[in-house]
């Protein structure tokens, strides 16, 4: 198998292209606004925001900030360990998880993420404001409050079997 350098193992999505203004003395000046989301598809995500006067440029920053910021998330197998309940601002979002087969049930930014994180089933509601760069930053929330089951198994001084999701407790029985 020949070597791949770690760029070309990254899912890099566009989540967003936004003209932005700033309104001066002789009228406005307009700018882009790109939101990039890269992930590994193995749990490890990363956020970046470019601005710059052409598409092309805001896009490289928005790129380049994203593989810098990367982070770990918890998952279990396919889904999440638990529900839980991201906030920004006015912006909310509900992560479920669901059981193999499911799919990815969600729309637009909260979608891309979830799929460079590398989740496959899954329920999601966005909740209050419809800004796409909170959502996704309140995606990104919901990610990061994410708990091991087996860590909290000892934290609680029980069997990391009773921390499952129902769906795999009955299997384990």
């Amino acid at each position: 198998m020949e070597y791949q350098p770690m760029d070309d193992q990254m899912d890099e999505r566009v989540i967003e292209i936004a003209r932005v203004s700033k309104v001066v003395k002789g009228g406005r000046r307009f700018r882009y606004r790109v939101t990039v989301v890269v992930g590994d598809n193995k749990g490890t995500i990363g956020l970046g925001i470019g601005k710059a006067n052409a598409v092309p440029d805001a896009m490289k920053k928005a790129s380049d900030r994203a593989r810098k910021n990367m982070q770990k998330v918890n998952l279990y197998k396919t889904t999440i360990p638990h529900e839980v309940l991201g906030q920004v601002s006015g912006a909310r979002v509900l992560l479920r998880p669901a059981s193999e087969g499911t799919g990815v049930i969600s729309a637009g930014g909260v979608r891309a993420v979830l799929e460079v994180a590398g989740v496959h089933d899954i329920l999601t509601k966005s909740l209050g404001s419809a800004n796409m760069l909170n959502v996704v930053m309140a995606t990104f929330d919901a990610l990061h409050q994410l708990k091991d089951a087996r860590e909290e198994a000892i934290l609680r001084g029980k069997n990391a079997d009773e921390l499952l999701p129902y769906w795999d407790r009955r299997q384990h029985a």
